[in-house]
């Protein structure tokens, strides 16, 4: 019995898979340990393979992709309505391989080897960021112990934090000079860190033609290019600009009923990193765009006039994100003056 399509439940050490031929009747349903996988694999013809996305996922894809299989990845939220009993490995396996199978199916993008290297960059310098703040504020909150009150902000203490170390009059024990040296020191290994991840991930973009694209878009810079190159992957995997957005998680939710539209705030779908920098790249081109002349003609200006500028933010980067989509799809160059009746 030939086998037209698998459903492939990930885990650490024991593997299930569930197998359907041409006519949906179940051909296979087995479970495999690790070394199991590559050779049932490659005992079978090409087919299609469902793979629920998580993590390791990508590396796991990579194994049936080179024996000519094709590999689809499947959001966790599209799975779940497919699974028929209580949860078990067999039932996720099933639910996998049904859901591979629907015509209507959305599948998420994958990643090449560099993709996926050049994430991790920008997951650890976030992390340093996070934790230099998080450093910087214990510090704030041990000088207010002690009756010194400095300003928000990690560059407010590394400016201020020599000079109230050095005071011998503010009644600091000298235990807690110390300790607040220590921290201090810690804080700016944390941003040296940060920095210099910063400049790796500068060095990809420069080498990258559609990251250098992007990065000619208001509101985009090398950070936001090199992430949004290496989560997009292929952008022919989208429909359309619109259905980037949607998975940045830009376009407003809905609670639709009885021919009646009812638009809420944004999903706040997808990878909340990439939409933070989107939106914070939004900002930057407001403040910009008020400083230019015939800015409350334009259609920016018109907007703030009557929107909170925290929804036009928004309305901004969903706009950025379907041009991004619009330059990696089809291969173009970013222009300001663009426009499709001109195209058409």
């Amino acid at each position: 019995m030939k086998t037209a399509a698998i459903g492939f439940d990930l885990a650490k050490n024991v593997f299930q898979v569930h197998g359907v031929d041409e006519h949906g009747q179940t051909s296979v349903r087995k479970k495999l340990q690790r070394a199991q996988v590559a050779v049932f694999f490659a005992k079978l013809t090409p087919c299609l393979v469902g793979i629920e996305a998580c993590g390791s996922a990508h590396f796991w894809a990579r194994k049936p992709q080179s024996l000519g299989h094709t590999v689809r990845f499947i959001a966790p939220q599209f799975v779940r309505p497919h699974v028929k009993t209580n949860k078990t490995d067999a039932a996720d396996a099933e639910a996998i391989c049904e859901a591979v199978n629907r015509p209507g199916m959305r599948f998420v993008p994958t990643k090449s080897v560099e993709s996926q290297a050049l994430l991790p960059l920008h997951r650890a310098r976030q992390g340093f960021i996070k934790a230099r703040v998080a450093q910087t504020n214990q510090i704030r909150g041990l000088l207010a112990e002690f009756g010194i009150v400095v300003a928000q902000g990690a560059r407010t203490i590394e400016h201020r934090l020599p000079s109230v170390l050095e005071d011998a009059e503010n009644g600091l024990p000298g235990n807690l000079r110390q300790l607040l040296s220590r921290l201090f020191e810690h804080a700016r290994y944390l941003r040296q860190q940060a920095e210099a991840i910063e400049e790796e991930i500068e060095r990809w973009h420069e080498q990258n033609e559609a990251s250098c694209s992007l990065a000619e878009i208001p509101g985009i810079g090398p950070l936001t290019a090199s992430a949004l190159v290496a989560s997009i992957g292929d952008a022919r995997a989208f429909a359309s600009g619109r259905q980037l957005a949607a998975w940045l998680g830009l376009v407003p939710r809905q609670h639709s009923s009885g021919g009646k539209p009812h638009l809420l705030g944004i999903s706040k779908r997808g990878d909340g990193y990439l939409r933070t920098l989107m939106i914070h790249g939004a900002r930057s081109v407001i403040l910009r765009a008020q400083k230019k002349a015939g800015y409350a003609e334009s259609w920016l200006g018109r907007l703030l006039a009557r929107r909170h500028k925290n929804i036009v933010a928004c309305a901004l980067a969903n706009h950025t994100a379907r041009v991004a989509w619009a330059l990696l799809a089809h291969d173009r160059r970013y222009e300001s003056t663009y426009s499709a009746v001109q195209a058409a």
